[in-house]
């Protein structure tokens, strides 16, 4: 059970006090009833709704973000655009941030949350969580990337651990990448040792969940419990 105030203040992404003045008005209901008191408590599962309009009512957030370019993956951008500032106000939290980072210039799937724990169990490297890519190369890639992919080279005298890649057209100029890890500009840094420039690069997949492809650039939306749990799966 947690009070209506800090329910209000942690969905609407506002001051306590202000929770408080909005339940001193009248425009909160709880299952229906009119909530009077900021010390009224709601289960997990309480219709909640302000003004008429429903609100979530969860401990954490998960959203699924198609990023576009020119986007800083982060939640302070010193003045940048960042991937925060594109969720839309009703799905902004307090402490909302990206579960791993994509290159300014790098497109597709951001997740964002406001939950830690989860977040550090994507990015720890024994949980090997998946993130799939789509390359698009300056020049064809041959037989000897696909082993020093598969057999995880060296980047600046550091091991990487395997990756797999695939070509998706004749030409050997478009590939998928899977990662095991997310080093700073990993996938780029790989074709670079073999003389060859990404040209465009997009994530499409983290573990076992695809990138929405309803989802146009610069949109989002919440994931389901069974999405969250498809994060960890292994194909």
């Amino acid at each position: 059970m947690t009070r209506i105030d800090k329910i209000l203040a942690r969905e609407l992404n506002i001051s306590r006090t202000q929770a408080k003045q909005i339940i001193k008005q009248g425009r909160v209901t709880a299952d229906s009833q009119t909530v009077k008191t900021a010390d009224f408590k709601c289960s997990d599962d309480a219709q909640i709704f302000v003004d008429g309009e429903k609100i979530g009512n969860s401990e954490f957030v998960y959203i699924m973000l198609n990023k576009p370019k020119g986007v800083i993956s982060a939640s302070d951008g010193k003045g940048e655009k960042t991937v925060v500032d594109l969720v839309p106000d009703g799905m902004k939290r307090k402490g909302l941030f990206p579960a791993g980072r994509l290159d300014k210039d790098t497109t597709g799937f951001v997740l964002l949350t406001d939950d830690g724990e989860l977040a550090h169990n994507i990015l720890s490297p024994s949980h090997h969580i998946d993130k799939t890519y789509i390359a698009v190369l300056d020049k064809p890639f041959d037989d000897n990337v696909v082993q020093d992919f598969e057999n995880g080279m060296s980047l600046d005298d550091e091991k990487l651990l395997n990756a797999e890649i695939t070509p998706l057209n004749d030409e050997k100029t478009v590939a998928q990448v899977v990662l095991r890890q997310g080093l700073y500009h990993q996938v780029k840094r790989m074709f670079k040792k073999h003389g060859i420039t990404v040209v465009e690069l997009k994530r499409t997949k983290m573990g076992g969940l695809c990138l929405d492809l309803s989802l146009g650039e610069g949109e989002c939306r919440y994931l389901t419990n069974d999405e969250i749990e498809m994060l960890f799966c292994v194909d």
